[in-house]
C-alpha cells in the first residue's frame, strides 16, 4: 500500500533564512502523524508546502501518490487543512459557512445538504448550525472548521495547531470528534502542535523539528523509553535539542532544562 504522505528533502527558504532544511518523513495511510516543535521550528511552514501554499525550495513531496510540485491540483482534491487562524466568517451562520465551502469544493447540488448534516452531526454542531458563528464558543469554531475541511471527504487532513487557546475540556471534546471522523473516513491526519501530552495520546508517530530539522521521530512510547522509563516526551526532547519546547528564556527556565538534562 503506497504512503499516504511521502516527503523527501523538503525544504523551503525565505531569502537567506533555511525555515524547513531537507527533512523527510512517511505516513501510512489511516495514521496520526504528529510534528512537534516550538514557535518558529519550521512546522506550519512544512504544512503549506504540503498543501500547496507555499513554493518548495528544494526537494519534493507526495500526497496520495501526486506530486506536490507538478500535480497541485489533484493534491488539493485530496486533501483537507486546517490552518492556525480563524477561517469561519463569524458573520455567517454555521449552516452557511458549510454551505459556503461545499460550494467551493464543488461538491455536487444533491449531495450538499446530506453532507452537511453528517459532517454537522458528528462534530455536535447540529444544535447550532443556525446560530451567527460569531456567538460560538472557540472550541465550537474549531470543530466547524473541521467539519468545513471534511465536507469533501478528504483521504488526509492537515491540522496546525489544532487546540491552540482552548481550554482541557475543549481540547478534548474537540479530539473526540475528530477522532469520530477519522474512524469513520480512514483519513489520515498530520497535525503540529507543541502541547507534548497531546501529541503523546494521539499520535501513532511524533517527529520532533528543531531549527527546521527533524532530530527524532518515532511512535511516543519508543521515544520515552529509550530515555526512561519515567520519560515525559518534553525529557525527550529537551535532551536532543538542549531547550524546551516551550521556550521563555528566563532564569528559572534555563535552570529547569539544564536540570532535566543532567538528569536524564
Amino acid at each position: 500500500m503506497p504512503n499516504a504522505i511521502e516527503v523527501i528533502h523538503l525544504t523551503h527558504s525565505y531569502g537567506t533564512h533555511v525555515a524547513v532544511d531537507a527533512i523527510s518523513f512517511e505516513v501510512k495511510p489511516g495514521m496520526t502523524f504528529g510534528l512537534l516543535g516550538p514557535n518558529g521550528a519550521g512546522k506550519s511552514t512544512t504544512i503549506k508546502m504540503l498543501t500547496t501554499l507555499l513554493p518548495i525550495t528544494a526537494g519534493n513531496a507526495y500526497i496520495e501518490g501526486f506530486d506536490v510540485i507538478h500535480q497541485p491540483s489533484q493534491v488539493r482534491q485530496v486533501i483537507g487543512y486546517v490552518p492556525q487562524l480563524i477561517s469561519a466568517d463569524g458573520e455567517l451562520t454555521g449552516y452557511e459557512n458549510l454551505m459556503l465551502s461545499a460550494k467551493l469544493y464543488g461538491i455536487p447540488y444533491e449531495q450538499r445538504e446530506k453532507r452537511i448534516r453528517d459532517v454537522s452531526e458528528l462534530m455536535g454542531l447540529k444544535e447550532v448550525a443556525g446560530q451567527l458563528v460569531n456567538q460560538y464558543s472557540g472550541g465550537m469554531i474549531r470543530r466547524l472548521e473541521i467539519a468545513q475541511a471534511f465536507l469533501h471527504q478528504p483521504r488526509v487532513l492537515f491540522l496546525d495547531e489544532p487546540t491552540v487557546g482552548l481550554d482541557p475540556a475543549a481540547r478534548k471534546n474537540l479530539w473526540q470528534h475528530i477522532q469520530e471522523l477519522r474512524k469513520q473516513f480512514n483519513t489520515t491526519l498530520l497535525l503540529t502542535t507543541h502541547d507534548m501530552d497531546e501529541a503523546d495520546h494521539l499520535c501513532d508517530i511524533v517527529a520532533f523539528m528543531h531549527f527546521g530539522k527533524i532530530v527524532m521521530m518515532d511512535t511516543p512510547h519508543n521515544l520515552k523509553m529509550a530515555v526512561g522509563p519515567k520519560a515525559t516526551l518534553d525529557d525527550v526532547f529537551i535532551l536532543h535539542t538542549g531547550s524546551s519546547i516551550k521556550e521563555t528564556g528566563d532564569f528559572n527556565h534555563a535552570k529547569q532544562v539544564r536540570t532535566t538534562i543532567s538528569n536524564l
